[in-house]
């Protein structure tokens, strides 16, 4: 298998009207990732070494969206919707280039399983032409049914052809299939239009193929893998099933999930072992975790590296680019972007730290606020190690805090501080005895009046 040459031409030109979207069906994300993505991403993990691409609706948007997920991927137009045989010939050029296998999928199926591609192309390994990958839901009507006879597929029958004993045939026709690449452009070629719709099936190869006398088989796919999106509804579910594999995932390799169901990953989350994630955490794509590191509950992160013995939230927000080294903490209703937080460092709570540098073992109190925008640009702040904000502290960047530099609370500061120094940018208080009472006595003379006139 490792030795044979694989092609997978994914079928992704439908308009997925049923979506109610301007956007190409396809295109929608599970856990981040579009649904085509991660077809692509399970013939690669079947050993696809070309994919093709048949495109339709949406043609330019889906080809910038492709260099993102499969840059060395071609795409074909189909400029007519012919049917899937028709589909899969739009492909012909990149079919012909002397590939031993090729596999047919779909770009609306996120949830196929590498596995069942693989073994697909096993049966083609061991002399079939052609592997029909079935499955087996929980109610087979609607479905095409898989007919076979002494361990060879004799043919895909559409329900309303099927005979009252093929109707009771639970095997049902996924739609993908692997096909020996020194037969594939024959048997598309051979395949007709002599239906109701005027199509050209894809399904039509199978009694083809055994007309030709060569081996055609079936190998069966979990009823999960198989699942096709067609609306909302069913993007949300196969949301759940991804969502439920991958928090699956995680525990058994070494995540404790206080409430599994409440928490959200990405396609590319990376999580270490001994981590432990309380409820309501979201993982946004981007987000590498070590080992040991505790999330704690209500956190939204993306875009952001967390080491070792990390604490992060409740109620923590960390944008792209922010950087957490050993032992740093992230409290609750701290935001941080694009910033680093040196080992040991403390942001404990109600703080902004963006385009920064908080140095190992600095304390940033309560309040404190990066001011890294002016409207137009943005600017860094440096804070040394073993420096200390004090609370509703406001740090105007471009300023740097030396190590050791302590911030008195309440500072506006706005020129760079040396290590070991003290700053105070505030005002000076100033009491006035009784003014408090007056101030008080006016604003209730005023509300007074207010109330009268407008009674008036």
């Amino acid at each position: 298998m490792s030795q044979r040459s694989c092609l997978s031409v994914i079928l992704a030109a439908g308009e997925g009207t049923r979506m109610k979207s301007a956007m190409p069906k396809v295109l929608h994300a599970i856990a981040g990732l579009p649904m085509v993505a991660h077809v692509v991403k399970a013939a690669e993990a079947a050993g696809a070494t070309g994919v093709a691409l048949v495109i339709g609706h949406g043609a330019d948007e889906m080809r910038k969206a492709v260099q993102k997920f499969a840059p060395k991927a071609e795409t074909f137009v189909q400029e007519q919707r012919l049917g899937t045989g028709h589909a899969v010939l739009a492909a012909r050029e990149a079919i012909s280039k002397g590939y031993d296998d090729i596999l047919v999928m779909f770009g609306d199926t996120p949830l196929i399983d590498a596995q069942a591609l693989a073994a697909a192309r096993q049966k083609l390994a061991e002399g079939a032409a052609v592997a029909v990958i079935g499955f087996r839901p929980p109610s087979p009507a609607g479905y095409g049914r898989l007919i076979e006879k002494d361990g060879h597929l004799i043919a895909i029958r559409e329900e309303k052809d099927c005979s009252e004993e093929e109707k009771k045939i639970g095997f049902c026709n996924a739609g993908m299939m692997a096909v020996a690449a020194k037969h594939a452009l024959r048997l598309l070629d051979k395949v007709g239009n002599k239906n109701a719709k005027g199509e050209f099936y894809l399904t039509d190869i199978v009694e083809i193929a055994g007309a030709e006398g060569l081996d055609v088989v079936a190998t069966e796919a979990s009823f999960e893998s198989a699942l096709g999106i067609n609306n909302r509804a069913e993007l949300a579910e196969a949301e759940a099933i991804w969502q439920t594999r991958r928090r699956r995932e995680a525990m058994l390799s070494g995540v404790t999930l206080i409430a599994p169901e409440t928490v959200y990953f990405s396609h590319d989350t990376e999580i270490g072992t001994d981590t432990i994630v309380e409820p309501n955490v979201w993982f946004g794509p981007g987000v590498k975790i070590a080992s040991g590191a505790k999330i704690h509950a209500f956190s939204h992160i993306e875009g952001a590296t967390i080491a070792s013995n990390c604490d992060v939230g409740p109620f923590a927000r960390l944008r792209p680019g922010a950087d957490l080294r050993n032992k740093a903490k992230v409290g609750n209703f701290c935001e941080v972007k694009q910033a680093t937080i040196e080992e040991g460092a403390k942001v404990n709570h109600l703080t902004y730290i963006g385009d920064a540098r908080v140095g190992a073992a600095a304390n940033i109190g309560a309040g404190t606020i990066t001011c890294n925008y002016d409207g137009y640009s943005k600017f860094f702040t440096d804070i040394g190690e073993g420096a200390f904000v004090g609370s509703n502290s406001s740090l105007v960047a471009p300023v740097s805090i030396g190590k050791g530099g302590y911030i008195a609370s309440g500072s506006v500061i706005t020129e760079s501080v040396p290590d070991d120094a003290l700053a105070f940018g505030r005002a000076r208080q100033k009491t006035i005895p009784g003014k408090g009472k007056e101030l008080r006595e006016r604003f209730a003379s005023a509300a007074a009046a207010k109330k009268k006139a407008a009674a008036e």
